[in-house]
């Protein structure tokens, strides 16, 4: 992991606005980001909220791999991976994925890679509490 990229395991609110000053840089013509809400619904569910767990050693290191595998793809200048663990409640950001280049192609993609990458491979399980019940779901690459 590069002294450039951001790691956070979370309880607390996730920001935009510190992903994006942990990313910004004079160097950056492009800087993407992602935000992954929880949603009101999910397969003709009402969702009332989604709650988060982890082995937080063993997530965070494999956040930074992840951060590793996208500088070997992308010239990236930063990186911010945030993810929120605990309660997140319908409308507020479970993960937040900020990526810094040169050019916005660079940005886009990786910041597309980044997500997909940590939903298949960091271990965080996420439970779905619904109006008539709940179950628990590993990350995986397809929501």
């Amino acid at each position: 992991m590069a002294d450039d990229d951001f790691v956070k395991l979370s309880n607390d609110l996730l920001s935009v606005e510190e992903a994006y000053r942990a990313v910004a840089t004079s160097s950056a013509g492009g800087i993407s980001t992602f935000v992954g809400a929880t949603r009101d619904t999910f397969e003709g569910k009402a969702v009332l909220r989604l709650e988060y767990e982890a082995y937080e050693e063993m997530a965070s290191k494999e956040m930074r791999k992840l951060c590793d595998k996208v500088r070997a793809r992308w010239d990236v200048k930063k990186m911010a991976v945030f993810h929120r663990l605990g309660v997140v409640p319908v409308g507020e950001a479970s993960v937040i994925i900020a990526v810094s280049s040169a050019h916005k192609r660079e940005a886009i993609e990786a910041c597309h890679f980044a997500i997909d990458e940590l939903k298949a491979t960091v271990p965080i399980w996420k439970k779905e509490i619904y109006e008539d019940g709940s179950t628990w779901k590993a990350n995986k690459a397809q929501c």
